[in-house]
């Protein structure tokens, strides 16, 4: 039967899904040369192989921000080495879906993530997860990406769109946990205290002094941890919240994204 299948068709299967030679030449032996068939074919073994590879822990990955206007779509894509998420195929795929996620929306992407993603697998070889997808709104926004490993995109109220990638920059290198001192949960404020609380009880200084230590300790921490107190990675002499106040701006949303 292989000798009825012609070079050009296997060319056509394989352009049409990127698998192997080899696995375009037996999907379309089984379907007797008919090209939609054999597409069938192939869909059905890559999800068979995908089923088989979906409890591998698949850690790695990429994270792609697509920008539109007003708006930003943000997907994680996971597989499981470093080496795939270089893999030209699996950032096609990537890319592909991010601009699905902005054009169409969230339920569209995952409609057709399925099938883009099993047979990218059946070529791989990896478990490959779709992670994180969010659509944001706003403007100006601002974002910063960093070998497709770290991505932050940062919404302003006021301000510009250069000011906002300088904020989501920043976040990328300074990692706040927090963006005001209003977002600490009161069960962090709290550890924190008792944190610090025993250090400065083992000091042996006079109660009053001792508080005072305590206070001291806690807002430097905070002031560490919170992004408008954090001072600027590009002027260190003001802080992030004294360059959003000179330029009549604050921050509407800011998420970080790591693999």
């Amino acid at each position: 039967m292989s000798n009825t299948i012609s070079v050009e068709q296997v060319k056509e299967l394989r352009d049409a899904t990127g698998v192997s030679v080899m696995q375009c030449r037996k999907a379309l032996e089984e379907a007797e040369g008919d090209m939609e068939k054999a597409l069938l074919v192939l869909k059905k073994k890559s999800t068979d192989i995908a089923a088989k590879k979906a409890d591998r822990e698949a850690k790695d990955g990429v994270v792609i921000i697509k920008k539109g206007e007003g708006k930003v779509a943000v997907l994680i894509l996971n597989c499981e080495t470093d080496f795939v998420a270089k893999n030209e195929d699996f950032l096609v795929v990537a890319n592909s879906l991010a601009e699905t996620a902005l054009a169409e929306g969230v339920e569209k992407t995952k409609e057709i993530a399925t099938e883009k993603i099993n047979l990218i697998v059946q070529k791989i070889g990896e478990n490959i997860q779709l992670g994180t997808i969010e659509i944001y709104e706003g403007s100006p926004i601002g974002i910063y990406t960093h070998n497709t490993k770290l991505s932050v995109m940062c919404i302003l109220a006021g301000g510009t769109e250069e000011l906002a990638r300088d904020i989501a920059m920043h976040t990328a290198a300074m990692k706040p946990s927090f963006t005001t001192r209003n977002d600490i949960p009161t069960d962090v404020q709290t550890q924190v205290r008792e944190m610090f609380a025993k250090e400065v009880a083992e000091s042996g200084k006079p109660a009053d002094i001792q508080e005072k230590m305590l206070a001291s300790k806690i807002d430097t921490y905070f002031k560490e941890q919170t992004l408008l107190d954090q001072p600027f990675v590009k002027d260190p002499s003001k802080t992030v919240g004294a360059l959003l106040e000179s330029n009549k701006a604050s921050v509407s949303k800011m998420v970080r994204f790591a693999i």
